[in-house]
């Protein structure tokens, strides 16, 4: 359903982004942010699942300003040259990947012509709160285990949308303890605590959890379809 096209961010620089459209009437856009492992066959299908529900859907690539074409799978050698590639790009100047972020926001709203929300997954979950916090343009945000955002810096920033945040219990990445400190910090955000593991919603994933998944998905689809209506 989705091709690649290239976006070219407000500094100049042009990256690709996974973009499917709709095939009939379009209700609305959403920006889906990348785990740690490229826009790579599971966000493709997520961004092709949200098109068929009526939603533009722009996945960019936040990797590219480290490295182009990035496309990983979820096990060992990948898996630690996703972190290498999430740590050159955290260390970028300002505004760094949210450059590609705000370029796919535009693109989105600009195909739409109606609201924009934004999903991310892992890394991107995090950088989905950044956005809801930083990006006018934004409707609605959703995090699915935001690694990093229930830390101290994080907590501090406040939303400028409505959020949704899916958790799991049996997260070793992100502590219990601070999910709940998050909760009890943003009572304006509507979190979410699964029995499951990171990553539970990626049927790619060992982790991969389906009554988890799909509850979560439902609780999304809600959420989109009532602040991007």
């Amino acid at each position: 359903m989705g091709s690649f096209v290239n976006l070219t961010s407000a500094d100049g620089f042009v990256a690709p982004a996974w973009v499917a459209v709709p095939d009939g009437p379009v209700r609305g856009a959403i920006v889906v942010l990348q785990e740690i492992f490229g826009v790579n066959a599971h966000i493709q299908a997520v961004a092709d699942r949200f098109a068929a529900r009526g939603y533009v859907a722009v996945a960019p690539s936040m990797f590219a300003r480290v490295q182009p074409d990035v496309n990983l799978g979820y096990e060992g050698a990948d898996m630690k040259r996703g972190q290498e590639l999430k740590a050159a790009t955290e260390a970028l100047p300002a505004p760094g990947a949210m450059a590609e972020v705000e370029a796919a926001v535009a693109h989105a709203a600009a195909i739409s012509a109606g609201k924009v929300g934004i999903v991310g997954f892992c890394w991107g979950g995090l950088v989905s709160w950044r956005a809801a916090c930083t990006l006018p343009d934004l409707s609605a945000a959703v995090c699915y285990y935001g690694g990093g955002m229930t830390s101290p810096a994080e907590m501090g920033r406040e939303a400028l949308c409505p959020v949704l945040a899916h958790f799991a219990r049996q997260d070793h990445w992100i502590p219990l303890d601070s999910v709940q400190a998050f909760d009890r910090d943003h009572p304006d955000v509507e979190v979410h605590l699964y029995d499951a593991d990171h990553g539970f919603n990626c049927d790619q994933r060992g982790s991969y959890d389906e009554a988890s998944a799909l509850l979560a998905r439902d609780r999304t689809l809600a959420f989109f379809d009532k602040y991007l209506a």
